[in-house]
């Protein structure tokens, strides 16, 4: 398993990372604690979670369901805890947690005490804001998106009381690294210059949508994530199961993401499915499996952290896993960029 640097923090992450946003709803808890098991067993030192999961959908009877699911996990294996990288998310406007308020200096501690508790750890090793109060592009906003309205004084002054309060929970031991989540380079660039100008906690990665088939992240935030050593952490690098294949030709497996969210959160459009069958075609043409493909595909990028893929069962765990051994060919690479042109933004 290769290992990526983790910001400036002197640490290093698998360049895959176990997502567990389907634990508490389509992942039972043996079906999440074997999941834990396997990665670890298998190399991954990252985990990524959020209070509000688990998702598909989302319901304020289940929010924190998955955090509870790991920490049930961590009090059976405490031997363990220091093996992996632990990352979670503080939600904000428009979510069940705290009845949908937003993300401020006075949210900042009771969300870390909720997640610690259900966790059932001492330490959050990377806690990351899960969107922006000021709203953002991400999740198909992009088509509409305008930044007009946003109040630049009020937003500077939110981001330095919350840097502020994270200084505090990482002086309590609480948390270690501060993390972003559907952010913007005009976003991401105050964060750093803020704390940056008062010593306080720095951005070390961002958590955002990246795959074949969402490739926002290549232009402006690839340059700063370079240049600010802060990386992606990409979710959804399979295009939310889009990218294995099935759901071409009108296949909806049972239990899978699209049978509970049909839209799959804005992303079947009229362009998707034939965007997908371009990279299945290259994966068909050299051998290779599309999950390898895609995951593969992510480690070449030169701003790649960690690359989450979230697993239903240990079954699509097992092959995830062998995309670590995949080495995509220069030919690979210049079909997919052909794709990629031929297929731009197909949601």
């Amino acid at each position: 398993m290769k290992m990526n640097p983790l910001g400036r923090t002197g640490l290093t992450v698998s360049e895959l990372c176990l997502g567990t946003m389907t634990f508490g709803n389509q992942t039972s808890e043996a079906g999440g604690h074997a999941q834990m098991d396997r990665a670890l067993d298998a190399g991954i030192n990252f985990v990524d979670t959020a209070e509000m999961y688990p998702v598909n959908p989302v319901r304020k009877e289940t929010i924190g369901k998955t955090e509870e699911i790991l920490g049930t996990w961590n009090a059976a294996n405490k031997a363990r805890r220091g093996d992996y990288i632990l990352a979670s998310k503080h939600s904000g406007e428009g979510s069940f947690a705290r009845d949908g308020a937003p993300i401020t200096a006075a949210s900042i501690p009771e969300a870390v005490e909720g997640s610690l508790k259900r966790l059932q750890t001492d330490v959050i090793d990377i806690y990351q804001f899960h969107w922006p109060n000021r709203g953002s592009y991400m999740f198909r906003q992009n088509w509409t998106y305008d930044p007009s309205g946003q109040d630049r004084a009020a937003t500077l002054a939110n981001m330095e009381e919350c840097l502020e309060a994270l200084q505090k929970e990482v002086d309590k031991g609480n948390i270690r690294y501060f993390g972003l989540s559907n952010e913007s380079t005009w976003g991401t660039a105050q964060w750093l210059r803020l704390s940056e100008a008062r010593n306080l906690p720095r951005v070390v990665t961002i958590q955002n949508e990246y795959s074949l088939l969402c490739r926002y992240y290549d232009t402006d935030m690839a340059e700063l994530s370079v240049n600010e050593e802060a990386g992606l952490i990409a979710f959804s690098p399979l295009g939310a199961g889009l990218l294995t294949g099935k759901y071409q030709n009108g296949v909806i497996p049972e239990g899978s993401r699209r049978s509970l969210v049909p839209e799959m959160g804005g992303r079947i459009t009229a362009r998707i499915f034939d965007a997908v069958q371009a990279y299945l075609d290259i994966a068909a043409r050299h051998g290779l499996d599309p999950v390898h493909m895609a995951l593969a595909w992510c480690r070449t990028r030169p701003f790649m952290t960690s690359a989450i893929f979230g697993a239903t069962t240990t079954d699509q765990l097992e092959v995830a896993l062998g995309s670590v051994d995949v080495t995509l060919s220069q030919e690979v690479l210049d079909e997919i960029t052909a794709a990629h042109r031929a297929h731009p933004m197909p949601y």
